[in-house]
């Protein structure tokens, strides 16, 4: 294989979030409408490389992902080391909408998965107009507690291989063996308890069914799409919402929880119609 540098460009960002100074680790690619990326609990932005490789995505959008904080190669902020780690609802929107304003994006579309795809659910409930297009990935109103999360933290245990053991039945079982190891070492690198404190979110703190009913999924322009192999959202649950809130919905045949970096190209194949239709409506 003769070398090549891939068209991404990783940058820190120095700025205050939630309040204090954090070091944010940022990738990006491509030109055009804003595209702001939202990675899964536990991992970090690698899961969009498929997509920031894509000129048939790049050419029209410019795509950004960041590390959440104790994600991947952003710090956890100073201090870190006398408190305990857990993601909560208001912080998860805070945290959003400031690195959305840092960054100067104008209407930008946002697209997260898992707990991303929870959180964009908030978005379009709460701050619909600061974006131009709401996309979420295996988005669920709330996920019933079905292991437990304390075996994700402790010292006669490694994290790591607990939490891509955990997430592994998640993967669909038609996927590409080398994406499915590499969506799982990125669970494998995951900080000391960062996968447990974002489940705080997702299982506890982030439950949103009571206030479904209350999104316009055609204001907000949200469009769900979820892998027919995920039974941590459902597909049950994601026309569910669709029904409620008037989204756009598709199962997406193939897939599972990771669909982004599981399978790019076939995750793509399902995603560019919707950014099409996004914009052609700009």
């Amino acid at each position: 294989m003769s070398p090549r540098f891939e068209p991404i460009t990783g940058r820190y960002l120095n700025l205050t979030l939630l309040g204090r100074p954090h070091r944010l680790y940022i990738e990006e690619a491509g030109q055009g409408i804003p595209l702001l990326c939202l990675h899964t609990a536990g991992s970090d932005g690698r899961q969009y490389r498929g997509l920031l490789n894509d000129k048939r995505i790049t050419d029209n959008y410019r795509v950004i992902v960041f590390d959440m904080p104790w994600h991947g190669k952003s710090s956890p902020p100073e201090g870190y080391q006398n408190e305990e780690y857990k993601l909560t609802s208001r912080g998860y929107i805070q945290m959003i909408l400031e690195i959305a304003g840092a960054l100067e994006l104008d209407k930008p579309v946002v697209m997260g998965c898992s707990i991303g795809g929870r959180i964009v659910l908030y978005l379009a409930h709460q701050h619909a107009k600061r974006f131009r297009a709401i996309i979420g990935l295996e988005s669920a109103a709330h996920v019933a507690p079905y292991y437990d999360v304390e075996w994700l933290h402790r010292p006669d245990v490694h994290g790591g291989e607990v939490s891509a053991g955990v997430v592994s039945g998640l993967i669909a079982p038609t996927a590409p063996d080398n994406h499915r190891w590499e969506t799982l070492w990125h669970y494998l690198q995951s900080g000391p308890g960062i996968f447990k404190g974002d489940l705080h979110f997702y299982k506890v703190d982030g439950d949103i069914r009571g206030k479904i009913d209350e999104i316009d999924g055609r204001a907000s322009n949200l469009y769900l799409l979820t892998g027919e192999y995920d039974y941590s959202c459902t597909s049950e649950g994601t026309l569910d919402i669709a029904k409620r809130t008037g989204a756009e919905a598709q199962i997406m045949k193939g897939l599972g929880h990771f669909p982004m970096s599981e399978d790019p190209q076939k995750f793509i194949s399902y995603l560019l119609p919707v950014l099409e239709k996004i914009r052609g409506a700009a």
